[in-house]
């Protein structure tokens, strides 16, 4: 099965590094996360992948290649102009004429979550994570004394987008030309009832959004030892 790597926008959040590289060659314990994706998801048994690429595509190309010093296979999908991540991905569609299903996922994310598990949900599916609350928070009693602290918790029975999907052939039939899957094709897929949610727990997961991230990013992936 083949993943679509989403890895062409400007990533200006995490400017001025990005004045520099894309987003996705930002470095993480001094590995671009592009790469961490593709040891990722190779350790999961996925070998074949499209990136879709814009913004400076040159460095993916020249840290990449093809793949092979990886053990995996790489195709390049190129958009001239930003299209979004729904319009990346329609844009990649050539690539993937083959391919009953396939994963796709942002190009900013950090996990070990198994991807299979989305493949096994059903014809359509997205990875949710717990969220976790950017605040320590406060516990009280009934009569609003004090009991405890607690440091960035999971908020309860709240989950947010992991950025990891499980596609057929049949989601090009809800994308645009031009715009983001999530206000646009999930959305509908969710209204007719045929978008799965496989929940992720107990497992490290980061978006790299800021220059905050990259720093907790790396003292965690160096807790769980990720290599």
């Amino acid at each position: 099965m083949k993943a679509v790597i989403l890895a062409g926008g400007f990533g200006k959040r995490l400017k001025p590094l990005t004045d520099q590289r894309p987003k996705p060659m930002i470095e993480v314990l001094n590995v671009p996360i592009i790469e961490w994706q593709v040891r990722w998801l190779t350790k999961f048994g996925v070998k074949d992948f499209v990136m879709c690429v814009g913004y400076m595509r040159e460095q993916i190309f020249d840290h990449i290649g093809d793949g092979s010093k990886f053990g995996a296979k790489i195709a390049y999908s190129v958009e001239d102009e930003p299209l979004g991540t729904g319009g990346a991905l329609k844009n990649a569609k050539n690539f993937l004429s083959g391919q009953e299903s396939f994963f796709m996922l942002n190009g900013d994310v950090l996990t070990e979550l198994d991807p299979n598990r989305l493949h096994v949900a059903g014809s359509h599916a997205i990875a949710l994570v717990p969220l976790h609350s950017p605040f320590g928070v406060v516990e009280l009693d009934r009569n609003s004394k004090v009991l405890r602290f607690v440091e960035k918790p999971e908020i309860q029975d709240k989950w947010i987008n992991a950025g990891v999907y499980h596609f057929t052939q049949e989601i090009f039939r809800y994308l645009p030309e031009k715009g983001n899957i999530e206000v646009t094709a999930l959305p509908a897929l969710a209204k007719q009832g045929k978008l799965e949610a496989v929940k992720y727990q107990n497992v490290f997961w980061r978006s790299i959004d800021s220059h905050k991230d990259i720093e907790e990013a790396a003292k965690e992936m160096q807790a769980v030892e990720m290599s």
